[in-house]
């Protein structure tokens, strides 16, 4: 059998082949022997593949990638992410909110609808060796709701919560649309008035401003889904095909009409009723919606008293009635809202909207509600789209650098002082000092520190400001 090519020669003959070579006899192997680009693309799902080597050995390939439609965050990324994870705590902190989490796993009963939501059949569940179904949470709000339920009377509304956390959906991949996502949620409960959906909204807009975005950029869409229930009345369209009806509509403008109007008759809407519906939903001015529905509809109050809100929160000029806006899921009750980029490049940036019903699905008393979610996917390609996003680097504040071996342990115990301190310390040892200079400038280290036997002679070290490149010795007590 012919020999099989080393590992230095497979990458270096298909350097783009994201594959690891993986010997369980060659304890040698390291992962830099990897290139970067290898292990950071994600374009398929990991696999073992056994390989025979000609001494008879056994290679292990291993495709390195995460599985499709997920991510690995390499610290360059990771501190983006927590850069915009950061913005997300801190406007939910300004508005008081509070921050909870749930598990990523749950009950499987918690998200099977039968409303024919696009969301249920995108789920990632199984039974697992308990016998209990379960899945990775598609979205949070069901979460939320359930860990209202469990709270019960321990605590007292209004309830004003936020958390970030991930989600798992099987969908077909776009830009900004993965198979794994991180999600911000703010939701309040027992507050039944547009009063919550315009402190959400502002919340909104406050992260938009935050991150740079301006109302050129950005726009955010809103409706009720009580304008939709409000025309099938007017046509006597069973109260029981509301939720189906929503379903369908939440697809205006990414299907046809002809499309549409297939869909909607196959649940038994009328003709008239269907004219009506996509009539109404092609409306894009509130008072259009009223000449329609009437001054006195339900529906036309709470839009009139959240676009007065919006003059006095200041973020009027981000908002827009749009009555095509009735979101997918089946459990909004009332005002719904996302936020889109005006160039139409990309989906949906944020939804939510008011579900004062959800409760009661899973067998407890309502109580009124409203919330959001915000994933991270779109809004990172709209910031890059704006070229907002900052350039964030590895930064420390000292490296503290032992000029001999025995020296070690002095240079740990300054080290560890000034940690308590509350700096950060990269203490670094078996290095040449020319490469613990290159080091310094890669990590935006602020001092280099160094550890010699004359200085400790005299209980003090050498000080180098790698800033205004000014260099001293300091007593190793008075170091800060």
């Amino acid at each position: 059998m012919a020999a099989v090519p080393s590992l230095r020669h497979f990458l270096l003959l298909r350097p783009r082949l994201p594959l690891l070579l993986l010997n369980p006899s060659s304890p040698s192997f390291h992962l830099r022997h990897l290139s970067r680009r290898a292990i950071s693309s994600s374009s398929s799902s990991p696999t073992l593949t056994p390989q025979e080597e000609s001494d008879g050995s056994v290679t292990t390939v291993i495709d390195v990638n995460p599985p499709r439609g997920t991510r690995d965050f390499p610290p360059d990324e990771m501190r983006l992410r927590n850069w915009l994870f950061d913005h997300f705590r801190e406007v939910s902190r300004i508005l008081s909110f509070e921050e909870v989490d749930f598990p990523v796993l749950e009950s499987e009963a918690l998200f099977i609808r039968k409303a024919g939501e696009e969301i249920t059949q995108q789920l990632y569940n199984f039974e697992d060796k308990g016998g209990r179904r379960v899945v990775l949470r598609p979205e949070i709000t069901p979460s939320l709701a359930r860990l209202v339920i469990k709270q019960g009377k321990s605590v007292s509304v209004p309830l004003k919560w936020f958390t970030i956390g991930q989600c798992w959906r099987y969908e077909r991949m776009t830009r900004g649309r993965r198979r794994e996502h991180y999600q911000w949620n703010m939701d309040i409960f027992g507050i039944s008035k547009v009063y919550a959906e315009a402190e959400l909204i502002q919340a909104i807009v406050l992260l938009f401003e935050r991150l740079g975005i301006k109302s050129s950029d950005v726009g955010i869409r809103v409706s009720s889904r009580k304008v939709l229930q409000a025309v099938l009345n007017m046509y006597k369209v069973p109260e029981n095909l509301f939720t189906q009806v929503c379903v369908i509509v939440d697809k205006f403008g990414k299907i046809t009409r002809e499309e549409m109007e297939k869909e909607l008759i196959s649940t038994g809407v009328s003709s008239d009723a269907i004219n009506g519906i996509i009539d109404v939903l092609s409306l894009k001015s509130l008072s259009k919606l009223e000449e329609v529905l009437g001054s006195e509809e339900e529906a036309v109050c709470e839009l009139k008293k959240l676009f007065s809100l919006a003059e006095n929160y200041g973020y009027a000029p981000w908002i827009c009635f749009d009555a095509s806006v009735v979101r997918g899921l089946a459990y909004y009750t009332g005002t719904v809202f996302e936020a889109f980029d005006r160039e139409g490049k990309l989906r949906a940036i944020c939804g939510g909207g008011r579900y004062d019903k959800l409760l009661s699905t899973f067998g407890s008393d309502d109580i009124p509600a409203c919330g959001f979610g915000f994933g991270d996917a779109v809004i990172f390609e709209l910031l890059k789209e704006k070229n907002l996003l900052p350039e964030l680097k590895h930064k420390v504040d000292d490296i503290i650098f032992p000029l001999d071996e025995e020296l070690h342990g002095l240079a740990s115990k300054i080290a560890s002082s000034l940690r308590k301190k509350g700096r950060s310390i990269d203490l670094v040892s078996d290095k040449r000092l020319k490469w613990v200079f290159k080091h310094a400038e890669r990590i935006n280290a602020g001092r280099l520190v160094l550890v010699g036997n004359s200085e400790f002679e005299r209980g003090a070290v050498r000080v180098k400001n790698l800033l205004t490149r000014e260099e001293s010795e300091v007593k190793i007590d008075d170091l800060v």
